[in-house]
């Protein structure tokens, strides 16, 4: 799905096949129009709904506003359909977070989170790929990028109508399970002790969520880490084409980005599945991106083999992102509490989105330098806080332990007892 429906990514391709030309954006208006994706996808979480019906509903409708966007004749309408778009793509992170846990344990779930997150890196190659052809259309009525919008976004819109049929909310409506293997999936999981879907409001888990300090050390790690995000997936080609290459050129030379990311997804997600060192590999992946931001932030244009190393070394911290989901999912217990968690997780992810493009400033252009030491700055501080939460795990499993003694792994009640992580005594964290 994420190849197809990425529509974030498109928008740095368009900036290199003439949307700002076409649609004279002038000053900050392309950082804005990438910064009201987010406050939309902001404001329209919603996470106490059936998890893959909202998805596929929202899916179809985010290739509409996509598709919608090749319409555009100016700031306003393309501000607006960008708003649109990141509301329909709001439920995204929330939905594969809830879908993608209720199948698997915590220890399975880190290369299953990795393997559908692994997309933005394949977004990243389609997408320049597709620029890339797309800049030779030369003699169509239309510029290449509103054809791109419009392909792409009808495309997804085909896939969020096969996801709305075809993928079910929960194990037991899953029509390929018999129910024996439904029953045997759900004693499988009940290790997590998490609970399973319900349709149930719990006003008091949301209050736990909001008293607990993991989830706001999640927060502000997914903030810091999305702000590099942020600029991967909307300025890595514009800073490619700062160095004087062509649109189809900078568009090629952006997919290699992409390969970074998939390589490091892939490895954290089948590494935490062998070693379980979630908040080691939430460092390992920052320390290269620290490297390209230090690379981005200090060498000289000049330099160009460098900079462009720097470049696709800063796409590592997209790994760092299906950690962060898949840490709140196991870490967080109760259906209510953890629909919440994965909304704010998912906000902050927004909040980070954000942030990033307005750091690239026209006043700033062509290098962009307070945006390049932003990058090193962000992934720097989201490193230590890793190792924060890392020993905030540590110590409140030791405080169970010494209250409760060592957990038990029998098939009891509390495993079906929707209690949340502080509620049941038997939950140890995951890190």
């Amino acid at each position: 799905m994420h190849p197809v429906v990425n529509a974030r990514m498109w928008m740095q391709y368009a900036a290199v096949m003439g949307i700002k030309k076409d649609l004279k954006l002038a000053g900050n208006e392309f950082s804005n129009v990438a910064t009201w994706v987010f406050i939309a996808y902001l404001i329209a979480e919603v996470p106490n709904v059936p998890p893959a019906k909202w998805l596929g509903g929202n899916v179809f409708l985010w290739g509409v506003a996509a598709a919608a966007s090749s319409g555009a004749r100016g700031y306003q309408s393309l501000l607006a359909a960008r708003i649109f778009l990141g509301i329909f793509e709001a439920t995204v992170g929330p939905s594969l977070m809830l879908i993608s846990s209720q199948y698997y344990t915590k220890s399975e779930q880190a290369p299953r989170f990795t393997v559908w997150y692994m997309g933005l890196g394949v977004a990243q190659i389609v997408g320049g790929l597709t620029s890339f052809g797309f800049q030779h259309v030369h003699h169509a009525s239309l510029e290449g990028w509103r054809i791109m919008f419009l392909v792409l976004g009808l495309v997804t819109a085909v896939v969020g109508g096969l996801t709305f049929f075809f993928i079910p909310d929960t194990p037991m409506k899953a029509p390929w399970l018999s129910d024996s293997e439904k029953v045997a999936l759900i004693q499988h999981v009940s290790q997590n002790q998490t609970g399973v879907w319900s349709t149930t409001l719990k006003v008091k888990q949301i209050w736990e969520a909001v008293l607990d300090l993991q989830l706001w050390l999640l927060t502000v790690i997914t903030i810091l880490i999305s702000v590099s995000s942020g600029v991967v997936t909307t300025y890595s080609s514009t800073l490619i084409a700062g160095f004087g290459f062509s649109g189809p050129i900078s568009a090629l030379l952006n997919t290699p980005g992409g390969v970074v990311s998939i390589f490091f997804t892939l490895l954290v997600g089948f590494g935490i599945r062998q070693t379980s060192n979630r908040w080691a590999w939430n460092v390992l992946c920052t320390i290269p991106g620290i490297i390209g931001g230090a690379l981005l932030s200090f060498l000289p244009k000049s330099n160009k083999a460098g900079v462009l190393i720097g470049i696709y070394l800063v796409n590592s911290i997209v790994a760092t992102l299906p950690i962060l989901y898949q840490w709140t999912m196991a870490n967080c217990a109760g259906h209510t509490k953890r629909a919440f968690s994965s909304a704010l997780i998912a906000g902050s992810f927004s909040i980070g989105n954000i942030i990033g493009p307005q750091t690239f400033q026209a006043r700033d252009a062509p290098e962009y330098r307070p945006a390049k030491i932003a990058v090193l700055a962000t992934q720097a501080a989201a490193a230590v806080l890793s190792v924060v939460l890392f020993v905030y795990y540590r110590w409140q499993n030791r405080q169970r332990d010494q209250k409760k003694g060592a957990e038990e792994n029998s098939f009891d009640d509390t495993k079906w007892a929707g209690l949340t992580d502080r509620e049941n005594p038997s939950f140890r964290y995951v890190y």
